[in-house]
């Protein structure tokens, strides 16, 4: 009997993780960004020449839209960056550019990436888009059923990647208004593949005012 018992509670204990790991109970909880941490984000260009500038360059005069991708060769990140890129013409319509920020280059990774995410990209060497409070998900992601749907859907949606760089750190999707509009949408990643709604990029991207020059005032 006690061989027995110990087996049970053993399963028993098993059983209560596996719940306990598919409830968000453990996970982290993002801290929202504000508009000047976001404003003083150092980037780089991908060029053979890079340009460091201030990631309000991104969205000071039309607003944009902009990925922080978790690792461009995962084929859940892949499949995110081809939704939005199908937003790309209506974007285009708005006035609304569209952009993407990887943490590292790793080989070809963004080259790779390039087919699938419609819009330029740029290296967050210092990762404070996946900020203030920079969120992992290790391996307890593998035991998650959101995360093995979202596994499913996008191999069943043809998608494929690798396991090239450090795909731990979550990410998210920005939608910024110019100047001092301020942050229209935050989506934080709460797992692998928890992607980004996107009518609600296209609605967050409608609400952007354009700012207005001081000759178009005049």
């Amino acid at each position: 009997m006690g061989m027995w018992s110990i087996g049970a509670g053993a399963i028993g204990a098993a059983a209560v993780a596996l719940l306990l790991a598919n409830t968000d109970v453990f996970l982290s909880k993002p801290q929202e960004a504000a508009l000047e941490y976001l404003e003083d984000i150092d980037l780089k260009t991908l060029e053979k020449e890079p340009r460091t500038f201030k990631a309000k360059e991104l969205w000071e005069k039309n607003g944009a839209v902009i990925m922080a991708v978790r690792r461009p060769g995962c084929f859940l990140c892949r499949e995110e960056a081809a939704d939005l890129s199908s937003l790309k013409p209506r974007l285009d319509e708005l006035g609304v550019p569209l952009y993407a920020v990887v943490k590292e280059q790793v080989r070809t990774e963004v080259r790779d990436f390039q087919p699938y995410f419609k819009g330029e990209i740029f290296l967050d060497k210092q990762k404070k888009f996946y900020g203030p409070q920079r969120r992992k998900m290790m391996f307890m992601g593998f035991v998650r059923l959101g995360v093995w749907y979202n596994f499913f859907r996008a191999w069943s949606g043809g998608f494929s990647g690798n396991l090239e760089g450090e795909g731990f750190i979550l990410g998210g999707v920005f939608v910024v208004g110019p100047g001092k509009q301020g942050i229209l949408l935050e989506h934080r990643e709460k797992e692998f593949g928890d992607k980004v709604n996107p009518d609600s990029v296209l609605e967050a991207a409608r609400r952007i005012k354009p700012q207005t020059s001081v000759s178009e005032k005049k």
